[in-house]
């Protein structure tokens, strides 16, 4: 008897260590296409508890004035935001910091002797303003009318958390073959044994090859491989995780390969891996020479943005709530407004006028103040 009792015992407990690696109910279900197709998408209260602490977005900086002197009227070395004015270049520069580096300060890229000096940190970021900029004007059919801004990435942390660099080639195992980066289970991928670098293939600059059948029948038409249609699967596997949603999020699935039948967020999904190819192409990649070594990948390659970067978890980054509408200084660049000098003329000081430093530094303190809760 106490046998019977001492195996039972055993596997109740194993049935419960088997089950505590499950999601306990209650598990929330949506429909999002036609009943029959299995098109649901499920959600766990206590997942969407987290997500939602994760995406909080952090208080507003205040409006600054957009007439006055030019940035490049006060400030030196003014590459990029030459067209905003003092006032709303300040205004962004307490932005970025909270939403960079709350911690280190405006020294996390600038110099503390001089601001003015050109570190990497400040190159960097000069090229990423231009690069925000340029999704927010020229990436719509992505991002819509919600844009983004630094934090849509860097969530309070110099280094975006999610990033990528080229992974190491695979094994060659002699006569066995290429084992084509499979079955080495990474979170990328959602822990499968399909291929864990998806990324160098298809976010690297060309998203052409991203395709799971042909659109031709053999012998003469198919072009795809079978491990063009894993890398693929891994890529969409890396997607359903990125915005915490299954396969019918953008595909039916009656027939995933018709577009057709497709819902819309396939489209914009579309737009959104180019976006990315695109981004790590013209804008990151470019860069790798002037990050110091350690801040390099293993084959010292700069590090990339890929779905995760900005989604981080949820089907909208932010839960779709638009940060950018608030920040019209990374909307785009704007026509510079004619400035009479005679009602900004000042004594010169260090190539500033006296007047525009002064009522720049206010504006600083101003929202610096309204930020921190010292009104």
């Amino acid at each position: 008897m106490n046998h019977c009792i001492r195996i039972s015992s055993l596997l109740v407990a194993g049935a419960a260590l088997l089950l505590s690696a499950c999601e306990q109910p209650p598990v929330q279900s949506t429909q999002t296409g036609y009943r029959g197709t299995s098109m649901i998408d499920l959600k766990h209260p206590a997942t969407v508890k987290k997500l939602k602490a994760a995406n909080a977005i952090p208080d507003v900086v205040p409006a600054a004035p957009a007439d006055g002197p030019r940035a490049n009227e006060v400030f030196q070395n003014i590459q990029v935001l030459g067209d905003l004015s003092a006032a709303e270049m300040s205004r962004l520069m307490v932005a970025m910091t909270n939403w960079v580096a709350p911690k280190e300060g405006c020294t996390y890229c600038h110099a503390a002797d001089n601001m003015a000096t050109d570190t990497y940190r400040k190159v960097v970021a000069r090229r990423m303003i231009q690069m925000t900029r340029h999704v927010n004007t020229d990436w719509k059919a992505h991002v819509g009318q919600t844009g983004v801004t630094c934090y849509t990435c860097h969530r309070g942390n110099g280094i975006p958390q999610n990033i990528w660099f080229n992974d190491p080639a695979p094994q060659k195992f002699g006569w066995a073959g290429n084992d084509a980066g499979q079955n080495r289970p990474a979170k990328s991928v959602g822990r499968t044994s399909l291929p864990y670098d998806p990324f160098s293939k298809y976010l690297a600059g060309d998203a052409s090859g991203i395709r799971v059948e042909s659109t031709t029948a053999l012998p003469s038409g198919n072009k795809t491989t079978i491990k063009q249609t894993e890398a693929t699967y891994a890529l969409m596997v890396h997607m359903s995780e990125s915005l915490g949603v299954n396969c019918t999020y953008c595909h039916n699935s009656r027939q995933f390969a018709s577009w057709e039948e497709s819902r819309p967020p396939r489209g914009t999904a579309w737009y959104g891996l180019r976006m990315a190819g695109q981004l790590n192409k013209d804008y990151l990649t470019p860069l790798t020479s002037t990050f110091p070594k350690e801040r390099l990948g293993p084959h010292e390659d700069v590090a990339k943005i890929n779905c995760q970067t900005c989604h981080q978890g949820v089907n909208k980054p932010l839960y779709g709530v638009s940060m950018a509408k608030d920040y019209p200084e990374i909307q785009g660049i704007r026509a510079m407004p004619a400035v009479a000098a005679a009602a900004n003329a000042g004594a010169v000081v260090g190539g500033a006028a006296a007047g525009s430093v002064g009522a720049a530094a206010a504006a600083v303190d101003a929202a610096a103040s309204a930020v921190s809760g010292d009104r």
